[in-house]
């Protein structure tokens, strides 16, 4: 990283270390202003969605619709995901990987089973 520090530090203030699950408190990735407006543009298309579809319920939509605005809102949420991976992957395990963390290769193939079932 630019700053020297590891992409996956250990830095959190109070209010980010209560609002994450316990395994993953002492990691945190700093991210390129563009990095960080892409996903989260791309969460706030998902949230938008999300709330579309709870109109079409109070709405009576017909189901078929409904099933189709929730296809919608999973393969953005899959896309999300994707980019996000692919950033990880060229940071921070390409990062620790040169630096001899080898575990990171570990975690990778951990994370890729749970995406994967």
């Amino acid at each position: 990283m630019a700053d020297g520090k590891n992409c996956c530090s250990g830095e959190r203030n109070l209010e980010e270390t209560q609002a994450i699950p316990d395994c993953c408190r002492h990691k945190t990735k700093e991210r390129s202003e563009k990095e960080y407006k892409d996903l989260v543009n791309r969460l706030r298309r998902v949230e938008g969605q999300i709330r579309g579809i709870r109109k079409m319920l109070d709405a009576n939509a017909y189901c078929i619709d409904i099933i189709t605005q929730v296809a919608a809102a999973n393969a953005a949420l899959n896309s999300f995901n994707k980019v996000l991976l692919a950033n990880h992957i060229r940071t921070c395990v390409t990062e620790d990987i040169r630096a001899g963390r080898e575990d990171k290769v570990d975690e990778l193939l951990k994370l890729l089973q749970k995406l994967m079932k």
